[in-house]
């Protein structure tokens, strides 16, 4: 029904513009030698179409990854009847029909009506053709048909053209393999698609964003079907294919600090197809809450070229004090505006061809961001104790501040099927765990701005512009050296014209990395290899000048860095990398840390000192919940059983060796872990102990990450002037053994309750070197202003008997710390007469911060909680009202005592006193804690779980029922 009300509404509508929505077209898919035709749909894959049929099952099911390889060899093609279109098409010589596609995964060959159209190879792109006069000659086909190609295969086959360039691997590697190898550097397609160490390899293929016809009439009415909210936007003669909204200080750009008291300059540029020319056309701007509203604008003539784009702008200029400035959630008011962007191609001119105005409304918000990379001054050097070097830290409105977050890798394996709901859930989270900025990493996906922008399916940078949470931006190169071809150039350029012209409307956004840890392998090929300086010098024409040049001429309000992980700068304009040149003992660019030696994890000595760690982390399985999401037999619920293996991609096999060959050494890195910091897993109950081993590498990961991010927020006040750390990483992106805070279903791991607890506003931690047995606890602040407080520390037995306690005054000045305790030699920290085994330290702090009070706790245990003297803790659990618990201990204390949630449920347990994030703490005798359970009602498949099947848990129960 609702499709014959559509064709009424187009056919009654003919004479003007028409956005014809190709989703609507019936579509099928079929395989290379016509063996598999199934239904099709778009946006989709081909997966989730020969899974939608029956064909293939989950992919993300057991062991699909393997068996379901087959997809992925094959060439796919999804066709369609235009008849329903054709049908109500009439042909107009003036008219103009464009076909829009938002995105294709990747390599493509486009028909319409018989007639080829174009080949497609980038799957970051947005592509726009002429179709018109295949409407007028059609040779008998009235079908829509895009082949897609094998990326895998055309990956191997591009690999052996004769100007393709050699990438060794030996004696150093300059391509990081994962499941299929050597060809994503010659493939503007998602890194990841073909495999990582946290997720699948499955080379998706398909229309995976929406995909449009778009008539153009010469007619003055308007299209009562489509208007300025819809994508795309359009008016009877006019299509908008882009608008990028640019928001900066009067003279800012990358090199040029903003003057926080000049003009903001609004920029609006079009990227205009007409079928009318247009002479004198006006753009108007407006801030309706501000009350203030441009002078009609002039950005020059429209030219009547259907063809391509013809790009128009415009600058407006505002006072400084007219609009609130937006910041980051944790730092103000996440504050946006409502901007009113009206294009009148023909405002008030008889002889001229008149068409109707075109009006936008595009949420924004004023703020100045700033990556400071030049070297720290004398001055500072000497009156604030600065290790000297280069800076490298963010300032918001010329304020510098500490970034706390994580990295985002794609949601999903298969874009298309992402729902809004669980990336809210997500973003939502990192805000409730008291992160500021997230890291878009640069092997996935380029995040969509919205919905419905450029087919955006779900809303990624709008969420964080409201949320208050930054975004560092990425473009997608990842973990190999890039070859210089011209056809891969011609692909690229276009490809970040687009993404960086589409975000440039966000406050949220900070900056645009070109690539992810690309510089450290560019070094390391330039000292290693014989003709080094070859792949040095091709990474520099790349990442230093070729796009940096194009970012840096579509925006002024962000900065651009060659790379995540970086030496920094020798100058900023010209843009001059600094690579090895530097004096010994200096501090230049950022850092990252991994390190898989559990005997290492908490020794402060192995942690790099340094300006900003934009990486660091540790894997961790999934928890027993999303595991029964996936595994099929009784069998597989087990550590190191054949299935579970499988879903460790840690390191990578490099190659398509399946079950992956090194998955032992990534089990045995968490193993040796959880027996070396805790007891060692093992009850008469079977799925207890997976289960129990599950949430103990849950449990060292985030101690792990907690005691690493406590670490380099206390080099906020000292010589390193540490301004930022980023967790790798949030999300997940299946149901396997990965570095993630949260679960693919979006449960929370321990990590994520560890994270809200260290990026509190204000901390208080405990720094122990065994070295010499030295304890220095610090309270440890974020904040501009000066925080007062008070720290309390009390020695406890693991019967909960409370030995000592002191309570002490502190006060933290900007972004800085406040000594508490400093001990040396364990017989002199320990009370006295007690070992070391028995007891462990409670740390408290409160504060008051934005007129709330703040509180922070941590543990010290003087020895592993593997050789700790735990006591049962017989914890007792009470229901209340609305999914309330209060946990007792009757027993000793229940060391980092831990409350599940069902299966099929999804949540996060808060503290009703604090309204703050509430699990996985020391439950002391005496002292009850009390939690409630806030679910998603939109991603819950259980809506009203039993109380009765909430599990406690502790590390009392790794060995014990």
């Amino acid at each position: 029904m609702m499709g014959s009300i559509f064709w009424t509404l187009l056919a009654s509508t003919l004479a003007v513009a028409h956005v014809f929505d190709l989703s609507e077209l019936q579509w099928t898919l079929k395989n290379q030698n016509g063996s598999i035709v199934v239904p099709g749909s778009l946006p989709s894959q081909a997966h989730l179409d020969l899974f939608e049929a029956g064909i293939i099952d989950d992919p993300l099911l057991g062991i699909n990854e393997f068996t379901e390889r087959w997809v992925i060899n094959d060439n796919w093609t999804y066709t369609a009847d235009l008849t329903p279109f054709t049908q109500t098409y009439q042909s107009n010589t003036s008219g103009k029909t464009l076909l829009i596609f938002y995105g294709i995964d990747t390599i493509a060959n486009i028909t319409f009506a018989g007639h080829p159209v174009a080949w497609v190879n980038n799957q970051f792109r947005r592509y726009t053709y002429d179709i018109s006069d295949y409407l007028s000659s059609s040779p008998g086909e009235n079908n829509l048909t895009i082949a897609l190609e094998s990326a895998w295969y055309y990956g191997l086959n591009v690999t052996m053209r004769p100007d393709a360039e050699y990438f060794p691997n030996t004696p150093v590697s300059t391509s990081d393999n994962f499941e299929y190898p050597n060809v994503r550097a010659w493939i503007r397609k998602i890194n990841d698609d073909f495999g990582w160490d946290w997720g699948p390899a499955f080379v998706p293929s398909g229309i995976y964003k929406p995909a449009y016809l778009v008539t153009l009439s010469e007619s003055d009415l308007r299209d009562p079907a489509s208007n300025a909210t819809s994508c795309p936007v359009t008016s009877s003669s006019i299509l908008l294919d882009e608008t990028s909204l640019d928001i900066y200080k009067y003279g800012q750009n990358a090199s040029v600090a903003p003057d926080q008291s000049a003009d903001w300059i609004i920029n609006v540029t079009f990227a205009i197809r007409s079928i009318k020319s247009f002479e004198k056309p006006t753009i108007t701007l407006s801030i309706p809450e501000l009350k203030l509203t441009s002078e009609p604008l002039n950005p020059g003539p429209i030219p009547a070229n259907a063809d391509e784009n013809t790009y128009l702008c415009v600058n407006w200029s505002i006072p400084d004090n007219a609009p609130e400035r937006w910041y980051p959630i944790d730092l103000g008011n996440p504050k946006l505006y409502n901007l009113t962007v009206t294009l009148d191609p023909s405002p008030g001119q008889d002889d001229w061809p008149s068409a109707e105005p075109i009006t936008q409304t595009i949420t924004t918000g004023f703020r100045t961001i700033q990556l400071l990379q030049t070297p720290y001054s004398e001055e500072e050097i000497t009156s604030r104790g600065i290790t000297p070097g280069d800076q490298w830290h963010f300032a918001i409105n010329g304020k510098a501040f500490y970034s706390k977050g994580t990295n985002i890798i794609p949601f999903d394996p298969f874009y298309s099927r992402i729902k809004p709901e669980a990336v809210r859930w997500v973003l939502e989270s990192a805000v409730k765990g008291g992160q500021n900025m997230l890291r878009v990493w640069g092997g996935g996906i380029y995040q969509p701005s919205d919905a419905a922008t450029e087919g955006g399916l779900y809303s990624f940078y709008n969420l964080c512009d409201e949320l208050g949470i930054l975004v560092w931006s990425e473009l997608i190169f990842s973990d190999s050296l890039f070859p210089i071809n011209d056809f891969l150039l011609e692909s690229i350029e276009p490809e970040v014209r687009q993404n960086v012209r589409r975000v440039n409307r966000h406050p949220s956004n900070v900056q645009w990395a070109g690539g992810n840890e690309i510089e450290g392998i560019a070094m390391a090929a330039n000292a290693s290899l014989a003709n080094g300086t070859h792949y040095l010098d091709e990474f520099v024409y790349m990442f230093q000048d070729y796009l940096h040049d194009i970012v840096l001429s579509e925006t002024n309000s962000v900065p651009y860095t060659d790379c995540s992980t970086t030496r920094g700068v020798l100058s900023l304009d010209p843009y001059v990398l600094r690579f090895a040149n530097g004096t010994p003992g200096y501090i230049y660019g950022n850092t990252e840390r991994y390190n898989y030696n559990a005997s290492e994890a908490f020794d402060l000595t192995t942690y790099p000192v340094g300006r900003f760690v934009n990486e660091f982390g540790f894997h961790s399985m999934p928890s027993f919940y999303s595991w029964k999401e996936v595994l099929e037999n009784p069998e597989d619920y087990a550590f190191n059983s054949s299935v579970v293996m499988s879903r460790d991609h840690h390191p990578p096999a490099g190659n398509l060796s399946w079950p992956n060959p090194n998955a032992p050494q990534g089990q045995y890195q968490m193993t040796a872990a959880v027996e070396r910091w805790f007891p060692t897993p093992g009850t008469p109950d079977s799925n207890q102990t997976f289960a129990q081993w599950c949430w103990s590498t849950q449990l060292f990961q985030s101690m792990n990450m907690v005691a690493e991010i406590a670490w380099y927020r206390r080099g906020a006040g000292l010589g390193e002037n540490n301004l930022g750390s980023l967790v790798w990483q949030l999300n997940d992106i299946w149901q396997g053994v990965s570095w993630s805070a949260i679960e693919y279903s979006g449960r929370w791991k321990v990590l994520q309750y560890g994270l809200a607890t260290v990026y509190s506003p204000i901390i208080i931690n405990p720094f122990w070197f065994p070295g010499n047995e030295s304890l220095t606890i610090l309270a440890t602040s974020d904040r501009w202003e000066t925080v007062n407080g008070t720290a309390q520390l009390t020695w406890y037995d693991w019967s909960g008997n409370a030995i000592s306690s002191t309570a002490m005054p502190f006060s933290i000045p900007t972004l800085n710390n406040s000594l508490i305790y400093e001990g040396t030699g364990l017989d002199a920290i320990l009370p006295h007469g007690y070992n070391a085994k028995d007891i462990w330290l409670l740390m408290n702090s409160t504060a008051t911060v934005d007129n709330k009070l703040v509180t922070s706790e941590s543990y010290f245990t003087p020895v592993s909680l593997a050789y700790s003297n735990l006591v049962d803790p017989q914890i007792t659990v009470i229901v209340g009202e609305n999914y309330t618990f209060t946990l007792s201990a009757k027993g000793g204390v229940g060391a980092w005592t831990w409350l599940d949630h069902p299966s099929g449920t999804v949540g996060y347990f808060l503290d009703p006193m604090t309204g703050l994030p509430s699990n996985g703490y020391y439950l002391i005798p005496g002292i009850d804690r009390t939690v409630q359970f806030i679910s998603s009602v939109e991603l819950a498949t259980v809506q009203s779980p039993d109380p009765a099947d909430f599990v406690v848990r502790s590390l009392w129960n790794n060995t014990h029922i």
